[in-house]
């Protein structure tokens, strides 16, 4: 757990994961790496970034995205934008709330991603974020994938 509170998940691929397709699941972590109980909320956003064979890049989140806490998330996809994937995908699917400040990070990161000519796309959001992204019309905008694996083998 970081000062501000929320759990990181170390660096490295998923677990479980190989190729594109998901094994397991992401699961709270300390910053030596040790499990956390189940009972220990995620506060803020845990962020994972991996990459895929062909050189495209994955920011899965797992916990909140809200005003207290989108620096966490906005440095992770910014960072992995500078890297100059093939194609970054931001996996909502653990993601619990999203804010209006974590949708304007979506939004920049996708306007950032376009302009580097690198592909955006959003997998598995949950209901929540797919009612704020219906609400505000910032659907239009985005590439939106039932799950990572949709979003890394769809046409670029």
């Amino acid at each position: 757990m970081d000062g501000a509170g929320a759990i990181r998940l170390p660096g490295g691929g998923v677990p479980g994961h190989q190729g594109t397709s998901w094994e397991g699941t992401l699961s709270a972590r300390d910053e030596n790496g040790a499990a956390l109980p189940a009972s220990v909320p995620v506060v803020g956003p845990a962020v994972r970034v991996w990459r895929a064979a062909d050189g495209a890049a994955v920011c899965s989140f797992a916990g909140d995205v809200d005003l207290d806490n989108v620096t966490e998330a906005d440095t992770a996809l910014q960072e992995t934008l500078a890297a100059r994937p093939t194609l970054l995908v931001a996996d909502l699917e653990h993601l619990g709330f999203c804010d209006s400040s974590g949708l304007n990070l979506l939004l920049k990161t996708r306007m950032n991603a376009t302009a580097a000519g690198i592909p955006f796309r959003l997998a598995a959001p949950p209901q929540a974020v797919t009612r704020l992204l219906d609400i505000t019309g910032a659907r239009a905008v985005f590439s939106l994938h039932r799950s990572v694996d949709e979003a890394l083998s769809a046409p670029r």
